[in-house]
């Protein structure tokens, strides 16, 4: 029997204040139904199909280069309507799992755990006991303890409403069998929809019903509100963080930390507050990340300290490098070992040699740099002419004084010396030593210029 999943995601999450369909608001810089396609992936699936609605649209383009089927749920007429225009598409016989879209820290291991509790011809249901149940349907068992219905808050009565064992909405059920029982659900309710929740009454009478918990409750808390996904978004935060510090990251403190990607860290690696973490980044035994850096899409090698408030984008950095503070290694840089970039120097498109240093107040973009090379402060390659850019060769060893400008295409050769102040339009050869500036002159008497208005005022008191 394969395996359907289908997500629900056609509400319109009013109580968010936005144009944009709840279900795409984003924790750690991933919408929420991507988070929870990522899950159901992971169960490798026959087929996902997301149930759209409210600006379908927009929901077809997020996902729209992945293997996803949508069905359209014109109306939002509840839980049992949505599933219902899924099943049109479900393969014959699959297996049904039902997930949301607003329901993003849900795992591989509890989805598993459903899926393999379901009876043959019941349901599979994911339950939660909440110190507050307040909001969500309460689950009703009979004496033996089997589970027998779900009610509904609005519809509860007082000694229902007392239940703190509530249902999650995620169930696992026979694709036959669930189109027999939505077949017979009615709207004679308080809100006047088709409950998905009302097929638990009809399985609990035939199948059976099963019940299984996840192993935190935030992995089954949906989000309806800005202030909810803020809260969720701390939640993912602090379980990554736990995640690094068990294999052996040090984070300076855990609460002012963000991994909005994939984060693969050595041992010994040790993360300063209010650190960044975006897309796919990899760092080396022992590296330390100053406070307040960003790292997207980059490779840092063992040994390199990243001094504070840096920017790193996609760039490979060597082991026992130094970075920073202030720096910004756009993409294309790769530093090699032992490079030194210091305060407010920026790379782009550029490779530095071993042991090259560029230590304050540089660009350097479209460059090739040797190793035990020495760029001086000030020091810019002007790689762009307005139409195209060209590249900057620096060869091995080679000296570049400071508030030199390099124009590219330009190349200096091994062991040359440029001087302080020099414009470089020509290649320089190795050993030589380049200067274009004019020689010193000393003008005595020279008035420096004043003011027009102090200049007044002085001819005045003349």
């Amino acid at each position: 029997m394969g395996l359907s999943i289908v997500i629900l995601a056609a509400g319109k999450g009013t109580r968010m204040q936005s144009n944009m369909p709840k279900v795409l608001h984003k924790i750690a810089s991933k919408s929420m139904l991507q988070h929870v396609i990522d899950a159901a992936q992971q169960l490798q699936p026959e087929q996902i199909i997301v149930v759209a609605g409210h600006e379908i649209e927009q929901v077809k383009s997020s996902i729209a280069e992945q293997d996803i089927i949508i069905a359209e749920q014109s109306e939002q007429l509840g839980t049992g309507h949505a599933v219902d225009q899924a099943l049109p598409l479900v393969s014959e016989g699959n297996q049904v799992l039902v997930l949301y879209g607003d329901v993003p820290l849900i795992q591989k291991e509890t989805l598993k755990q459903l899926i393999d509790a379901q009876p043959k011809d019941g349901i599979g249901l994911l339950t939660v006991k909440l110190k507050d149940p307040s909001g969500y349907g309460r689950i009703i068992r009979n004496t033996d303890g089997r589970v027998t219905a779900i009610v509904e808050q609005k519809d509860a009565t007082m000694d229902q409403l007392a239940i703190n064992e509530v249902n999650t909405g995620i169930m696992s059920v026979g694709s036959s069998k669930l189109k027999q029982w939505l077949a017979k659900i009615d709207n004679n309710n308080a809100q006047g929809e088709y409950y998905l929740t009302d097929t638990i009454a009809m399985a609990a009478d035939e199948g059976g019903v099963r019940a299984c918990h996840p192993s935190s409750a935030i992995e089954v808390e949906g989000v309806n509100s800005r202030i909810q996904l803020a809260q969720l978004e701390r939640a993912f935060q602090q379980h990554q963080a736990e995640q690094l510090m068990n294999e052996g990251v040090t984070l300076i403190d855990p609460s002012r930390f963000d991994v909005r990607g994939n984060l693969i860290c050595a041992t010994d690696v040790v993360i300063d507050v209010n650190v960044i973490i975006e897309g796919d980044v990899t760092i080396g035994r022992g590296s330390q990340i100053g406070a307040n850096s960003i790292i997207i899409n980059s490779k840092i090698g063992a040994d390199c300290i990243i001094k504070p408030n840096s920017v790193i984008e996609g760039a490979i950095i060597e082991s026992d490098c130094s970075v920073g503070p202030f720096a910004r290694i756009r993409p294309g840089t790769q530093l090699s070992q032992g490079a030194f970039i210091g305060n407010f120097v920026e790379t782009k498109n550029t490779v530095m040699g071993q042991g090259s240093k560029a230590s304050h107040l540089s660009y350097i973009g479209d460059a090739e740099v040797g190793t035990g090379v020495n760029i001086g402060a000030g020091v810019i390659t002007c790689n762009y002419d307005g139409a195209n850019k060209y590249k900057t060769i620096i060869e091995d060893d080679a000296f570049i004084g400071s508030d030199s400008q390099l124009i590219a295409p330009v190349t200096v050769g091994k062991g040359a010396t440029i001087g302080a102040g020099t414009t470089v339009t020509k290649d320089v050869a190795a050993g030589e030593l380049c200067i274009s500036r004019v020689a010193q002159k000393h003008i005595e008497s020279w008035a420096r210029p004043v003011k027009e208005q102090t200049k007044k005022n002085l001819e005045e008191k003349k």
